[in-house]
């Protein structure tokens, strides 16, 4: 066992499993899942992933979804050494990006202090992924010149100070972990004078049960309840959502009434 771990070559790959849909992952992470000794996987991650990694490779559940027992972020980080130490290559496999609100870059740091090696491989980030999916440009000449992404909700439980400033301005606002902050996020809205503003939120953007409403600031908090939309979802506001197919047939809808 000595003569083992004398031969084992400990380094760290922090891995962005795309937004949901399994075919999103890259060509990269796929050779990276297959050269792993070990794979840490986040509930935001599709398990189908782990078929890329040997038979004999350990998979380890580290949960991460808000409302759902998870492991907390120190734990994730000394399980990753803990196994990079004693097994070799391990592969934290994250939903998204690693560095778009997935802490990547704190456990990139861990690894460093214990002179690990960690390689990065970007994920389709569902800021961006998911929206395109829904034939939604994030940007779009004429229309929108700039886009933010923002968490619904910091670490303090508040808004996010950034939704504030979004609002006020032209840009396309995508809002990731903010369903439950919706109402507020609403509220921020019409206080600038957005109440027709294209809206559209995404349930499981990308996945096999995906769900899509479209409305404006105005409506969507009734169609979200209506639709029954759950977590995990991604909030869109922008111009550009009115390029939606939906949102046309709503433009028809709202001119035959009038």
């Amino acid at each position: 066992m000595s003569d083992q771990k004398l031969n084992i070559e400990s380094r760290i790959t922090l891995l962005g499993a795309g937004p949901g849909d399994p075919d999103l992952l890259t060509l990269k992470g796929v050779k990276a899942l297959q050269t792993a000794d070990v794979v840490l996987y986040d509930a935001l991650t599709n398990e189908a992933l782990l078929e890329y990694a040997p038979a004999e490779a350990i998979k380890v559940y580290v949960g991460k979804r808000s409302g759902e027992h998870s492991y907390p972020q120190d734990t994730i980080n000394k399980l990753m050494i803990d196994y990079a130490l004693n097994y070799g290559h391990v592969v934290r496999l994250k939903g998204g990006d690693p560095f778009v609100f997935g802490r990547g870059y704190e456990e990139l740091d861990y690894a460093a202090s214990y002179s690990i090696p960690v390689s990065v491989i970007p994920g389709i980030s569902s800021s961006i992924g998911v929206p395109g999916l829904q034939q939604i440009p994030v940007t779009h000449r004429g229309m929108s010149e700039s886009f933010w992404v923002i968490t619904g909700t910091t670490t303090s439980g508040e808004v996010s100070a950034d939704i504030y400033q979004a609002a006020q301005s032209n840009a396309t606002v995508v809002v990731l972990m903010g369903l439950k902050k919706l109402p507020k996020i609403v509220e921020i809205f019409k206080a600038a004078g957005k109440h027709n503003l294209p809206t559209a939120v995404v349930q499981n953007g990308s996945a096999a049960d995906e769900k899509l409403v479209v409305g404006v600031v105005e409506t969507i908090e009734h169609l979200v309840r209506q639709e029954k939309i759950k977590a995990p979802a991604l909030l869109i506001f922008g111009e550009v959502v009115s390029l939606h197919p939906s949102f046309k047939e709503l433009i028809k809808q709202y001119a035959s009434i009038a």
